[in-house]
């Protein structure tokens, strides 16, 4: 779990346990404190941006992400900030796909920062 941001969301099914108690504080500990755990069933996020295009153009760096790995967050796009709450439909909780989704949101946040001079 040391690199979620370098692994692959993986199919996820109804007989895929959720992670609970422990093990999901253990993984929240391995992201930007930007994340909270809500009810623990999803994760969410708020990402601040200097403007709207800024903070469109993360949101649709987010959209091409999900695309590739298959896995979609819900996302809330205003101006200068983005909300993102992620969690598996399939299983109705948190599986580790939701963390490795996060975990690569935060560098593509720090990519969009970067891009812009910020």
């Amino acid at each position: 779990m040391t690199d979620l941001a370098n692994r692959r969301c993986g199919p996820c099914n109804a007989e895929t346990a959720p992670i609970e108690g422990k093990e999901l504080q253990t993984y929240r500990e391995h992201l930007h404190s930007r994340w909270r755990v809500i009810e623990d069933h999803h994760l969410a996020a708020r990402y601040d941006f200097k403007d709207f295009a800024q903070a469109l153009e993360f949101t649709n760096r987010v959209g091409s992400l999900a695309e590739a790995e298959g896995h979609h967050p819900e996302i809330c796009l205003s101006w200068g900030w983005v909300k993102v709450r992620i969690w598996t439909h399939a299983i109705d909780g948190l599986s580790e796909n939701d963390f490795i989704l996060a975990a690569k949101m935060d560098q593509l946040d720090a990519a969009t920062a970067e891009g812009a001079g910020t």
